[in-house]
């Protein structure tokens, strides 16, 4: 996740709280990881706004079935269908799943 990002997102964070944010992820399993532990965590590395910041944000990825049912079916096919089919998306699910279990 770039400066750029952490930044917005810290921003909004002040601005809304974060109780009333959550953040909707559209990256490949390369840097989800580290994505989802930003956001939740503070950002691991110690470079971005979010260092030492823990958000605790509700963190999904676009393809999760939660997520992907509040698409309208026809946005879906056009803009994401895609990625379903080159992302491992049962990496993600597990990926998240396993950051979800460890943030609670």
């Amino acid at each position: 996740m770039d400066l750029d990002n952490q930044a917005t997102i810290k921003k909004l964070s002040e601005e809304y709280g974060s109780e009333n944010l959550m953040v909707v992820l559209g990256m490949p399993t390369d840097g989800l990881k580290i994505a989802v532990e930003t956001l939740t965590k503070g950002d691991p590395s110690w470079a971005g706004p979010l260092a030492g910041v823990s958000l605790g944000l509700p963190v999904y990825h676009v393809l999760e079935e939660e997520i992907r049912d509040l698409i309208p079916p026809e946005i879906y096919e056009e803009k994401l269908k895609m990625m379903e089919i080159v992302l491992d998306l049962e990496e993600i699910k597990s990926n998240l799943s396993e950051m979800r279990a460890s943030n609670s």
